[in-house]
């Protein structure tokens, strides 16, 4: 019976570090748990908020707490504000063009009709 490859050959041939198969992911810390709940609670709220606004206020509700570490929580829970994103303005690709008919037009009252 043939011996099964040796974890080093198993990492190779996935193209992974030796490393990454021995990592143990630590727990989440339970006042970090609790810390998210209440950013989870603000966010449910006004969804437009980001980490600098939650941030704000968790501190006005007494707890103290830094902007990173709401930002990190945020990215562990898989959230982020609601806004307009860079570039939401392009056109599709394959959307047609429309040509602009009063390009050589002279816009003047004398051409004006009254309706």
């Amino acid at each position: 019976m043939a011996k099964p490859p040796s974890i080093r050959r198993q990492c190779e041939i996935l193209a992974t570090n030796r490393s990454s198969y021995y990592y143990k992911s630590k727990p989440i810390k339970p006042e970090d748990l609790k810390l998210m709940r209440k950013i989870d609670e603000l966010y449910t709220e006004q969804p437009s908020r980001g980490s600098r606004s939650i941030a704000r206020q968790l501190r006005r509700k007494g707890i103290k707490v830094n902007r990173k570490r709401v930002q990190r929580l945020m990215r562990l829970m898989g959230i982020e504000a609601v806004y307009p994103k860079p570039k939401t303005s392009r056109p599709y690709p394959g959307h047609k063009i429309y040509p602009y008919l009063l390009r050589n037009l002279a816009v003047d009252p004398k051409n004006w009709t009254m309706c």
